[in-house]
């Protein structure tokens, strides 16, 4: 078994990383092999140069109450805390908000009645949203289609049971626990629209920490890539870039594979969001070195916070499928690498939660960084917002031309 702080027990590295697939040698992250494995020393500054420096200094971890660490020994899930500092203003005062990540598994077998599927998925994720409520986490957000397994590569439309109405179920069930621990909770489920033709859209439902539903959110943009077979179920949302703001901030989400689109995070960012989530469902093979990437640059360049959320484990199907790559038939997606972590504005980060544990990551923020940051760099005022806007309504002509200066000595031959 694997150690509280991540490391596997000395000589056993090997055995641990045939029992745990999705480790990396027995260790559940990055962060942790190095930490193991290097001098302090050396590990300080390996840190500095993967994670960065929250004003002038390293990420400050927070300690977290007994019944919260006592929940993750329990029931097997890591948690993690950490603290991202402002400087200090003499016309404000702080704006310190205590935001949770929840990363899970699947519960029991995809061949499953989807009944028991989604009661033990339920079952699960309330011991971790309880162990963010002992904590005192003001803003949670969870994974992407999080009350099922993420099916959306079988292109079989029996998986469409597990959509809900925006008040649905699952709704109903974090309402009590928004309600119980005044926290806003953000929801990714599979939709229905009763109100229009029982369609089916991928969905954020924003619940308020008074346990009311403060709006919604369509995911923007739809894959077609690999395994990532999601038109079949559903196509490109019609909210817009919506900003809710909320009783500690004003938050945003960008679905899963919106984080891909720079402009997505850009609009989130016009509309003025300090925290944005990124509920996901991604796979090692196909996105990993791209995954602590994305959101970081998010961050920076639009000067909020990113949370970054992915599932984990490898979720069996009982019939085998195909997608565009070309490879056999199949099973599985591949494995879920979790990995949640947080990013901010002045380009530091948390370390990222277990490739292969459920797991609860915590955060300390100060909201002024965001602004701090806008002033520093000026991003907003330097960007040329009215440059891009004329070249896109260019480009979205029919008869556009690209704006391209050849060489006209290229092709010319020589004498």
């Amino acid at each position: 078994m694997e150690s509280s702080n991540g490391k596997p027990p000395q000589g056993k590295e090997e055995g641990m990383a045939a029992a745990a697939e999705g480790s990396i040698g027995g260790y559940e992250s990055l962060h942790r092999l190095l930490e193991s494995n290097l001098s302090p020393e050396l590990f300080k500054e390996a840190s500095r140069l993967l994670l960065g420096l929250n004003c002038a200094r390293p990420l400050e971890a927070i300690s977290l109450p007994g019944a919260t660490t006592a929940l993750a020994e329990a029931h097997d899930f890591d948690v993690q805390a950490f603290r991202f500092n402002a400087d200090k203003e003499q016309m404000r005062q702080p704006r310190i908000v205590r935001v949770g990540l929840v990363q899970n598994s699947i519960a029991v077998p995809t061949t499953c009645h989807f009944a028991d599927q989604k009661k033990a998925i339920m079952e699960k994720v309330k011991l971790i949203i309880d162990a963010a409520g002992a904590s005192g986490v003001n803003v949670l957000c969870l994974q992407e289609a999080w009350t099922m397994p993420f099916a959306f590569c079988t292109r079989e439309k029996r998986w469409c049971e597990f959509a809900e109405p925006v008040d649905g179920e699952s709704t109903q069930f974090l309402q009590d626990l928004a309600q119980k621990y005044n926290m806003v909770i953000v929801s990714p489920i599979l939709e229905r629209d009763i109100n229009h033709g029982e369609i089916i859209w991928n969905t954020v439902v924003v619940i308020g920490n008074n346990g009311n539903i403060i709006g919604i959110h369509r995911k923007n943009h739809i894959p077609r890539v690999g395994d990532f077979n999601e038109s079949t179920y559903y196509m490109e949302g019609n909210t817009g870039h919506p900003v809710f703001e909320t009783a500690y901030g004003k938050i945003a989400v960008n679905i899963c594979y919106g984080r891909h689109h720079p402009l997505n995070w850009l609009a989130f960012g016009l509309n003025g969001a300090e925290i944005v989530f990124n509920p996901s469902a991604t796979v090692g093979e196909l996105s990993e070195p791209m995954w602590p990437v994305e959101a970081r640059n998010a961050a920076i360049a639009n000067s909020y916070f990113v949370g970054s959320i992915n599932r984990v484990g490898t979720e069996v199907f009982p019939n085998a499928f195909t997608s565009g790559d070309g490879k056999p038939q199949h099973a599985d997606f591949g494995h879920f690498y979790g990995s949640s972590h947080f990013s901010a504005p002045d380009a530091s980060c948390t370390p990222s939660l277990s490739r292969y544990r459920d797991g609860l990551m915590i955060s300390d923020m100060d909201l002024n960084l965001c602004r701090q940051i806008k002033d520093k760099w000026a991003f907003r005022m330097t960007a040329r917002y009215d440059m891009y806007a004329n070249l896109l309504s260019e480009y979205m002509k029919p008869d556009y031309k690209p704006q391209v200066i050849s060489d006209p000595l290229i092709n010319k031959r020589k004498a």
